[in-house]
């Protein structure tokens, strides 16, 4: 048995909810083996984010470097990228190493309303990242900022917006329906061939926390395993809302807590 294997670029969450450490304890229950690569330290908790510690742009491409030159990476999940150094590095190192799927969560925001990508970062992010991507997952606030437009209202201004961000570059685009109104949570799937609406009921839970990071990790996971596109998305979807669903169990923090990744086996 070989296991496929995953690798996570992003930030670190010392409190364990969100960024690298979702994205392994995702890789994990999923079955997949987690690599990492991280782009910055982060002091945060279910509360906010009090620091950020940016990794030198060369470290970064030294751990790119050190596990694709021995692992046998199925699909890259990219999140917090930090600044333009450590973009260009990332980009770098993906065009050297060339994945089969790169899975991209442009994460501008944290659940708890702090920025976490410098706001001269998002053009490079537009026009270096996005057209290696197989997929990007921007929610709704995310995919306004990346067109310089208005947060979509309803499903036409979505699709519309989709379609926009795969011009940039991308095969395909979900963007995410969590900050939406209403009694489902419905994510948009846009791709060349159309769109797919994905719904699940939305959940009423203030633990929420690194929903979005886990969300892109568990669609890569699918994609390592070999599913297709639409495949790995749905069962993400499904996955993710089950974790939702299981957070109140957990009882983490004081805030916005951490959704449960291991609802499956506790």
């Amino acid at each position: 048995m070989t296991i496929p294997i995953a690798l996570t670029i992003a930030g670190s969450d010392c409190s364990g909810g969100a960024g690298i450490q979702a994205d392994l304890k995702s890789f994990a229950a999923l079955g997949v083996y987690g690599a990492s690569v991280i782009t910055a330290l982060t002091a945060q908790n279910t509360r906010g984010v009090t620091g950020i510690h940016q990794v030198p742009a060369d470290f970064v491409t030294a751990q790119i470097d050190a596990v694709f030159a021995d692992l046998d990476v199925k699909a890259v999940k990219i999140g917090m990228v930090a600044d333009l150094a450590v973009i260009d590095a990332i980009a770098a190192g993906l065009q050297k190493w060339s994945p089969k799927h790169i899975v991209l969560d442009p994460v501008m925001v944290a659940t708890s309303g702090d920025r976490l990508l410098a706001a001269e970062a998002v053009d490079a992010l537009r026009t270096k990242l996005i057209p290696l991507a197989s997929l990007i997952t921007p929610n709704m606030p995310e995919a306004a900022a990346l067109l310089n437009e208005p947060v979509a209202a309803d499903e036409a201004a979505i699709e519309s917006q989709g379609k926009r961000l795969l011009a940039m570059g991308c095969p395909a685009v979900l963007i995410k329906g969590g900050h939406g109104q209403g009694a489902e949570s419905i994510d948009y799937l846009v791709t060349g061939s159309g769109t797919i609406a994905l719904a699940a009921p939305r959940i009423a839970t203030q633990n929420t926390h690194g929903t979005g990071c886990s969300l892109s990790s568990a669609v890569a996971a699918g994609l390592a395993k070999g599913e297709d596109m639409e495949t790995a998305v749905r069962h993400a979807k499904a996955w993710v809302s089950a974790a939702i669903a299981a957070a109140d169990r957990l009882g983490v923090g004081h805030g916005h807590g951490p959704i449960h990744h291991f609802h499956g086996f506790y």
